[in-house]
């Protein structure tokens, strides 16, 4: 009996664990912003800006499909949501505490000024930020979400991709430079290893810029990027 109460609290815990999960990550084809989108459970969808705000949130009733490519508009979740009181710290008031069964957990008044009502966990998922003391360019932007850490370049790399994403856990982004065609230069040049390639301006003008060869939609480790 002790095995068998042991085995159900393992997985219990194995499923809470499972159950808030990145799910989708959108950059714009010039990785100057992300959205992160997560996966909770009763298919609840959860999406935050690369600055740490909730964005929008709802129901995709369609989201724990294997290779969903799709985002569809998230409806009104019917469960149970619950919201800090006006009795709880004041950088929290207001903002929601529970989804279902998930927590959220936000930095409080007496954290660090950058952090101040940022998301500090999706259940057990933990969120940190870059600080002052990294790049002062990057400071407040999402540095880890659990074990996936986010690396931005920095404000003394090139012009042309100067503060935009880097990397997103294994995947790397690089980036045309100012040097490069002025149709394309701080696009996205390769994403995991893809290379992209742009129409230059030397080609008609209908097509400068827009993208030649590339996969703007990829799948990595289960989750779904997309190229904007």
């Amino acid at each position: 009996m002790k095995k068998l109460a042991t085995s159900i609290f393992l997985l219990i815990a194995a499923w809470n664990v499972n159950a808030q999960r990145i799910h989708k990550v959108y950059m714009n084809d010039k990785g100057a912003s992300m959205s992160v989108y997560f996966l909770l459970d009763e298919n609840v969808v959860l999406s935050i800006s690369q600055t740490g705000e909730i964005t929008e949130w709802g129901v995709d009733k369609y989201a724990d499909r294997t290779g969903d490519y799709i985002q569809r508009q998230l409806t009104p979740y019917e469960g149970r949501v619950e919201r800090f009181s006006e009795f709880d710290n004041e950088s929290l008031r207001g903002k929601i505490k529970y989804i279902g069964r998930t927590q959220l957990n936000y930095y409080a008044s007496y954290d660090e000024k950058f952090l101040v009502g940022k998301l500090k966990s999706i259940g057990p998922i933990t969120i940190t930020y870059y600080s002052r003391y990294d790049d002062p360019s990057n400071e407040g932007k999402v540095k880890s979400i659990g074990s996936t850490n986010i690396s931005y370049y920095t404000s003394f790399d090139n012009d042309a991709f100067r503060n935009k994403i880097k990397q997103f856990g294994t995947v790397g982004v690089t980036y045309y430079s100012s040097m490069d065609d002025k149709a394309f230069a701080g696009k996205v040049k390769s994403f995991n290893g893809t290379p992209f390639t742009y129409y230059s301006s030397f080609d008609q003008q209908q097509y400068r810029g827009s993208m030649k060869s590339g996969n703007m939609i990829q799948v990595v480790n289960s989750v779904t990027y997309y190229l904007r």
